[in-house]
């Protein structure tokens, strides 16, 4: 199709801009240098990921670009830097507060970088955590480990006892590592700051395993998570092939977003059925999971299922419960579908072999893979260009192959959730053969004819 001269793609009415604490004055002497223009910005696409913003047609969106800048807000050798991790444990971690530490001493050269130790509460005096003092021969080899460093923790604390803490710690730039309620709280932080006019940058460094963060394309960790995953599928396999009716079911984290499932499904072509929260399903009745994985069973006498953690909840009771950071409390899909199948099958007269396998807090707790070590690299020396230069209430992230900057406000309105109209979801459900559109399991494709 041709495109006429004057056709302009239609824009997002969205804000991307990014505020900053004042004019950048102070000449930058980074090495091997590339400035970007400060307000220098690209066009994206971003109709794919971002379904539930648009009404079919793609759209568009300008972002500020990552990057050194020609002039600093701060003068290095007057900076002090602060990082803090919040919420669970993601591939990666350690090596973004590398990251961060290398570019703030090396090529920044600034007074000082600090660790908070677990999480927010370490910046509250009740709780009585050290701060950690970060240097490049304390963080040197912490990347060759999963985890963090620093420490963890859930839950809100006292955006006034933060911005206490961080003036009487006399820091310029908090540097915060974590997923959708770390962001909601920078938010907070950045608002109390503002309120009491002090010149202290925000920028964040998003950190999800679900990668469920609001235009973010793909969290770091998201790929070792997904590698990870794949092993636990292979060996589901592996004990669903080696018996009579065999059937490996596997859980994986996906509290509302069903990206790893669906990621790792496509990954590994041994999955017969892949269940995420964006798709409800049928457990009964011709349509149902139970006739599917019967028909599978006796075509083929093995099926896979993986299952993310936040799917079939409308298949429990709500208890009302939240956890320490404000999400509802999950019921258990993993152990309703294994007494729904074994009571299924025992009524049917059928002998099955039901194995389960939840590797959650394995694929959390490990060191990233390659890509992941580059991305993580990546985020962190974006980080800190950013906060130099003045930026706050923003985050780093890869958007389309493109290192940009978001508003707080942007990737805190929703949770990022898999588009069940892309193409995406569609080759997932081509490699499963099964078919959920309209939220049943169909007859468009069949389980029972593939691998």
């Amino acid at each position: 199709m041709t495109t006429k001269k004057n056709d302009t793609p239609p824009v997002l009415d969205i804000d991307t801009s990014i505020s900053v604490l004042g004019p950048a004055k102070i000449p930058s002497k980074l090495p091997f240098c590339r400035p970007r223009e400060d307000g220098e910005t690209i066009r994206l696409n971003v109709t794919e990921d971002q379904s539930s913003l648009l009404e079919g047609e793609s759209m568009y969106s300008d972002f500020h670009v990552a990057g050194p800048r020609k002039n600093l807000y701060f003068d290095p050798s007057k900076t002090k830097c602060a990082i803090v991790t919040c919420g669970g444990l993601c591939p990666g971690i350690n090596d973004v507060i590398r990251a961060i530490v290398m570019e703030a001493h090396h090529n920044y050269q600034v007074s000082a970088t600090l660790g908070i130790r677990f999480g927010l509460e370490g910046f509250i005096p009740s709780y009585g955590h050290d701060v950690k003092e970060l240097t490049p021969d304390t963080v040197s080899s912490c990347h060759q480990f999963g985890g963090t460093i620093l420490g963890s923790s859930r839950g809100p604390q006292s955006a006034e006892e933060i911005v206490d803490a961080l003036e009487r710690m006399n820091i310029s730039v908090l540097f915060m590592i974590g997923g959708d309620g770390t962001m909601h709280a920078a938010q907070i932080i950045v608002a109390e700051i503002a309120k009491r006019k002090v010149k202290i940058a925000v920028v964040g460094i998003p950190k999800t395993i679900d990668n469920d963060i609001s235009f973010i394309t793909k969290s770091f960790g998201f790929d070792t998570a997904v590698e990870k995953a794949t092993e636990a599928i292979m060996c589901a396999h592996t004990e669903a092939t080696c018996a009579v009716n065999g059937i490996g079911m596997v859980k994986l984290m996906g509290r509302e977003s069903g990206f790893i499932a669906a990621q790792a499904t496509l990954a590994l072509k041994e999955v017969n059925f892949v269940l995420v929260p964006e798709t409800p399903f049928e457990l009964k009745g011709e349509n149902g999971l139970l006739n599917m994985l019967h028909k599978r069973l006796a075509s083929r006498n093995h099926a896979v299922i993986v299952v993310a953690e936040g799917a079939g909840q409308h298949l429990l009771s709500i208890t009302g419960e939240k956890d320490a950071s404000g999400n509802p409390v999950l019921g258990d899909i993993c152990g309703i579908l294994t007494k729904e199948i074994k009571g299924h099958f025992k009524e049917q007269g059928v002998p099955v072999t039901l194995k389960f396998i939840d590797p959650s807090y394995i694929i959390r707790s490990v060191p990233p893979n390659a890509n992941d070590r580059v991305y993580c690299g990546f985020l962190g020396q974006h980080a800190v260009h950013a906060a130099m230069a003045g930026k706050t209430g923003m985050v780093i992230t890869n958007l389309q192959d493109r290192y940009v900057h978001l508003p707080l406000s942007l990737v805190t309105q929703e949770r990022r959730k898999l588009n069940t109209d892309s193409d995406y979801w569609r080759s997932v459900l081509e490699s499963t053969g099964q078919n959920l559109s309209l939220g049943k399991f169909g007859t468009q494709a069949d389980p029972c004819s593939s691998k």
